[in-house]
């Protein structure tokens, strides 16, 4: 991702979620996958027309990250938002050390252990779950992920969990068939 495909607010404005633009993937399938002898493939969004993009929304939080580490870095708009050694995409092993660094520094050793978390990729199941858990329609959560509704829910919906409370009132705010005035 280039620092020109985030979309930071003004550091006034009183939304401070950015957008991150992807245009493309770029998934680690190593040199024996790929016609050019790379480790890497770059490929147009799965379900989506050559060159379409996909906005995600970006939480306040990572807004105030992304914007210090731009300037930190003095990173440009065409820049790699993070650059590996030669410059290049980062290497998917640095990634991987890092992750296993930060989840060994943050989690009891129970939960490091355990599957929680263990690869990058399962922040997305995370994400995922918790938007749906949140209450964001699964038609939101799918265009954000980049999948389709079905495959969305065909993934997800029996992670889903603690709305019911919510909904019953929800239902019960909406009306339900009139009291029948001769009732008793």
């Amino acid at each position: 991702m280039r620092v020109q495909d985030v979309r930071l607010p003004g550091g006034d404005a009183l939304d401070q979620w950015c957008e991150l633009l992807i245009h493309t993937a770029t998934p680690e399938v190593g040199k024996q996958w790929t016609d050019t002898g790379e480790i890497h493939e770059e490929r147009d969004l799965k379900g989506r027309a050559e060159g379409e993009t996909r906005t995600v929304p970006g939480h306040p939080a990572l807004t105030r990250i992304l914007r210090q580490h731009i300037e930190d870095e003095h990173l440009k708009p065409g820049d790699l938002l993070f650059p590996g050694e030669t410059g290049g995409i980062l290497a998917g092993s640095v990634i991987r050390r890092a992750w296993r660094s930060a989840r060994k520094a943050v989690l009891p050793p129970h939960v490091f252990d355990s599957p929680t978390g263990r690869r990058v990729y399962d922040n997305r199941h995370t994400r995922l779950t918790k938007w749906l858990n949140d209450g964001i329609p699964p038609a939101q959560v799918a265009e954000w992920a980049g999948n389709s509704v079905p495959v969305l829910l065909a993934t997800y919906a029996r992670c889903v969990e603690g709305q019911l409370p919510d909904l019953k009132r929800r239902l019960e705010a909406a009306g339900d068939l009139p009291e029948s005035a001769d009732a008793g």
